[in-house]
């Protein structure tokens, strides 16, 4: 059996407004300065704590501040996740299609679990994925593998063959290929989406299976595959 792995801010969601809004909240009240929405697409893509640090004016980066922020930020995010997030044209039709294939289906995102679970259930339903894993304790964040290897885990009851993996950003195409290292002979198959939060050179830098510039594309390919 496949089971198709989703990377989700930039892949199933945008959600950098949000995001944005979120972390520019955090960044005002404690008396840093705010960044434009174009920004947010750089800062974002290793988790919360990250995405705060890179927002900071330099001096500012310690885990203290990063900390006392985070706070402020998930406060934030909790209220106002869903204000201006939209799934990406096409995808949740592909979703339903590859639901009614037969495959399995998993996000692995390194935004926080309670955030992560909240969102896919709102714009996906509860019982769309079999799994649904984000930042959470004990587990390093991607391009860390263990992610990967948790969601395979978690549905050990099947007989799984083959993993398909995607997502839109360098750290995703890393993930894909430390998986692959850690699960050998098990085939990873990484695709790279250029509609999301980075830009497609970067991916294919990064040296994906493929590269697919709509949602509706993934259909063919992983079904044709």
């Amino acid at each position: 059996m496949t089971i198709c792995i989703f990377d989700l801010d930039g892949t199933l969601l945008n959600t950098i407004a949000d995001l944005g809004c979120a972390c520019n909240y955090a960044l005002q009240k404690n008396g840093f300065p705010t960044h434009n929405a174009e920004d947010y697409p750089h800062l974002v893509g290793n988790g919360v704590n990250k995405l705060i640090e890179r927002a900071l004016p330099e001096g500012h980066k310690d885990e203290a501040t990063i900390l006392r922020l985070r706070q402020d930020f998930v406060n934030y995010y909790d209220a106002h996740n869903r204000d201006k997030t939209l799934p990406y044209e096409g995808i949740k039709e592909v979703i339903t299609k590859l639901k009614q294939q037969g495959f399995l289906l998993a996000v692995a995102s390194n935004k926080y679990q309670a955030a992560t679970e909240t969102i896919v259930h709102h714009y996906f339903g509860a019982d769309t994925f079999d799994v649904v894993f984000g930042e959470r304790p004990g587990c390093p964040r991607k391009p860390d593998p263990q992610i990967v290897i948790d969601i395979i885990s978690k549905v050990s009851h099947h007989q799984i063959d083959k993993v398909i993996y995607i997502g839109d950003s360098d750290v995703d195409m890393l993930t894909a290929h430390n998986a692959s290292a850690m699960l050998s002979p098990l085939p990873i198959v990484s695709i790279a989406c250029t509609w999301g939060f980075c830009n497609e050179q970067t991916l294919i830098d990064n040296n994906p299976d493929y590269v697919v510039h709509r949602p509706i594309e993934l259909i063919g390919l992983m079904i044709d595959d």
